[in-house]
C-alpha cells in the first residue's frame, strides 16, 4: 500500500494542499481544490474538465497545468522515501538533561517527578558527579562544536550553588575540546532571586519559567509544600527577569488540565502579563486522574486550539506579536531529515542524569529502573536501550506510516507512548490527535501570513 503523499484542509475559506514527502505547503484556489477531489474519486486528468464544467474552462486548464508544474518540481505527489533517509549517528549525544535535585519547594498535583523525587529519596547532586556528567557530554558528543546541558529538577535552584560550579567547570573543560556548551534552567521561580536572576543573565542561560495561567488555574494545580497557591509569589518576579533580559532567550510554560478546557484563556492571561514567548502543554497522565485529558475531551479541544488560533493573529494583525511553542512551524525548511524520522533523539542523541549519576534515555524515564543504561561512575552499558530506542523511530511506527503529519511530530514522545502502551512503538493517540490539531493550525497561520503580505 503506498503511503499517502498529500494532505489538505480548509479554513475560513482558505484551501491548504501539504505535500507530506518534501514538506512544500501550497495555498490553492477553489478550483484547484475540486481538481484535487476529484482526482481523489479517481477521475482522470482528462475528463476533469468535462466534469468541472461550472467553472470557466480556460481557469480549469490553467490550474491542471500549474498542478504539473508542481508535480516536475516535486513539490506535489512526490514518492515518500522517508524510510530510506539514514537515522543520526548513534555514538554522538548532543544534549544531557542533568537532575541536580531530586527535591521540590513546590507539590504540583500533575507532577510525573512524584514532587520531585521520581519515586527515590530526596536528594541534590553532587559537584563530583555533575563535573562526569559535564566531561561525558564532552566526550560523547564527538566532532559536534555544539552541545547542551539543562539543568532539571525536582526544582534545580535548590542546588544553585553546584549549578554555579558546573558552569565555571564547563567553560574550562570545553576551552581543551574547543567546544561550546549551550545550558537551559527550567525553574518554577520560587528561589528566583536577584542573585539567581543576575547569575543567569550573566552566563546567557536559557530559561523556562512554569506558571500555568489565570491565577485561579495557576494556584488550582502549582502549590507550595505548605499547600498555598503560588501565582502571586511568582508573577512579579518572572516580570523582573523577563525584562532584565530584553524579554529574549525564555519560554512561560505551563500544562493544561481538564479542569481548564478553556486553556486559551490561559495563553491570553500570559500573554496580558507582558510574556511573549509562550508554551502552555497538554498534561500527559493516567486517565483514573480527574483531571486527565481523554478523548471525551478531542472536540472541545480541537474548538479551543483554533480559539486560540484567532488570538494569535489578532495580536499579530495589531503589530503585537507573540510566540506559541506549539504553532512555531517552518514551512521554508523545517527540521533535517534525520530528524523528521528520529524524533526528539532520546535514549541516542539525548540523555538525563539523575543525582546519583544513573543515565536514562531522557527525562521522562528518569526513576524507572528498566530503563538504567549506565553510571557516570562505573560505565555507559545501555546499547540495549540505546537500540530499542534507535529501532522506535518513525518508519518502525505502524501507526505513524500513515499519519499526514507524520514528518511534523516525527513519531510523537516515546515516554508518552511507554506510559499508556507500554511499548515504544505505539504512539500514544490523544498526543497525535492534538499534533493534527497544532500542526493545521500553525499552517493556517503561516498561509495568512503569506497572503496578508501579498495583499499589502
Amino acid at each position: 500500500m503506498k503511503l499517502q503523499n498529500y494532505y489538505k484542509f480548509s479554513r475560513n475559506g482558505i484551501n491548504i494542499l501539504i505535500d507530506i514527502p518534501s514538506g512544500a505547503v501550497h495555498v490553492i484556489d477553489e478550483i484547484t481544490n475540486e481538481i484535487i477531489n476529484q482526482l481523489e474519486k479517481g477521475v482522470k486528468r482528462e475528463e476533469i474538465v468535462k466534469v468541472l464544467s461550472h467553472f470557466p474552462q480556460h481557469e480549469v486548464e490553467q490550474a491542471l497545468e500549474e498542478l504539473g508544474q508542481l508535480v516536475d518540481k516535486k513539490l506535489l505527489f512526490t514518492e515518500d522515501n522517508g524510510g530510506e533517509i539514514t537515522k543520526p549517528n548513534s555514538d554522538i549525544v548532543k544534549a544531557l538533561c542533568l537532575h541536580v535535585a531530586h527535591d521540590c519547594n513546590m507539590r504540583c498535583k500533575y507532577c510525573f517527578a512524584s514532587s520531585g523525587h521520581f519515586g527515590g529519596e530526596r536528594t541534590l547532586m553532587d559537584i563530583e558527579t555533575a563535573k562526569k556528567a559535564v566531561d561525558f557530554i564532552l566526550e560523547k558528543s564527538g566532532p559536534r562544536k555544539n552541545c547542551e546541558i539543562d539543568f532539571f529538577g525536582g526544582e534545580p535552584l535548590m542546588n544553585f550553588q553546584l549549578i554555579k560550579e558546573v558552569i565555571t567547570y564547563a567553560r574550562e573543560r570545553e576551552k581543551e575540546y574547543n567546544k561550546h556548551i549551550r545550558f537551559t534552567l527550567t525553574t518554577n521561580g520560587l528561589a528566583l532571586t536577584k542573585e539567581v536572576q543576575d547569575f543567569v543573565n550573566d552566563h546567557g542561560l536559557s530559561t523556562v519559567l512554569s506558571l500555568d495561567g489565570r491565577k485561579e488555574v495557576n494556584d488550582n494545580m502549582r502549590k507550595t509544600v505548605q499547600g498555598e497557591g503560588t501565582y502571586e509569589q511568582i508573577i512579579d518576579k518572572y516580570r523582573g527577569f523577563v525584562q532584565s533580559r530584553n524579554n529574549r532567550n525564555y519560554y512561560v510554560r505551563g500544562t493544561f488540565t481538564a479542569e481548564n478546557l478553556d486553556f486559551a484563556e490561559d495563553v491570553k492571561h500570559i500573554i496580558e502579563q507582558g510574556f511573549t514567548e509562550v508554551s502552555v502543554e497538554p498534561v500527559v497522565v493516567p486517565e483514573n486522574k480527574g483531571y486527565a485529558l481523554t478523548f471525551e475531551h478531542l472536540n472541545k479541544l480541537k474548538e479551543e486550539y483554533w480559539k486560540l488560533t484567532d488570538i494569535y493573529l489578532d495580536y499579530y494583525q495589531k503589530d503585537k506579536p507573540f510566540n506559541f511553542f506549539h504553532f512555531n512551524i517552518n514551512i521554508d525548511g523545517g527540521p533535517c531529515a534525520a530528524k523528521r524520522v528520529s524524533g526528539c533523539g532520546a535514549g541516542v542523541e539525548y540523555l538525563a542524569i539523575d543525582p546519583n549519576g544513573d543515565i536514562y534515555p531522557c527525562h521522562q524515564f528518569v526513576g524507572n529502573k528498566e530503563f538504567i543504561m549506565g553510571n557516570l561512575n562505573t560505565s555507559f552499558s545501555g546499547d540495549k536501550i540505546k537500540e530499542a530506542f534507535l529501532q522506535s523511530s518513525l518508519f518502525e511506527k505502524e501507526d505513524c506510516k500513515w499519519c499526514w503529519a507524520r514528518y511534523y511530530c516525527g513519531g510523537g514522545c516515546h515516554a508518552n507512548a511507554y506510559l499508556y502502551n507500554k511499548d515504544l512503538k505505539k504512539p500514544y493517540k490523544l498526543g497525535c490527535e492534538l499534533q493534527k490539531i497544532r500542526t493545521e493550525c500553525s499552517l493556517y497561520i503561516e498561509a495568512v501570513k503569506a497572503i496578508n503580505k501579498i495583499l499589502k
